[in-house]
């Protein structure tokens, strides 16, 4: 397999990982704060925010690490 697919394989893996781990810790903090305040559960601008930075930084990386495994592997 040309190393480059292979970096962008290991790239996006990377990114679907860490953008379901922001929403899962942001989804948490979610529900504890309203269940603390006897709420119904929904995200604030401000999570919604990190989350769509953190989509937003999720489309930088494949590329990213195709061009960095092609660059070492190649």
């Amino acid at each position: 397999m040309h190393p480059a697919l292979e970096g962008l394989i290991v790239g996006a893996v990377l990114a679907a990982v860490l953008l379901g781990a922001e929403y899962l810790l942001q989804r948490k903090e979610a529900v504890e704060r309203a269940q603390r305040l006897r709420r119904a559960v929904e995200l604030d601008g401000d999570q919604r925010r990190r989350i769509s930075t953190m989509a937003r930084f999720c489309v930088l990386i494949p590329p990213a690490f195709a061009a960095a495994w092609w660059l070492m592997f190649s």
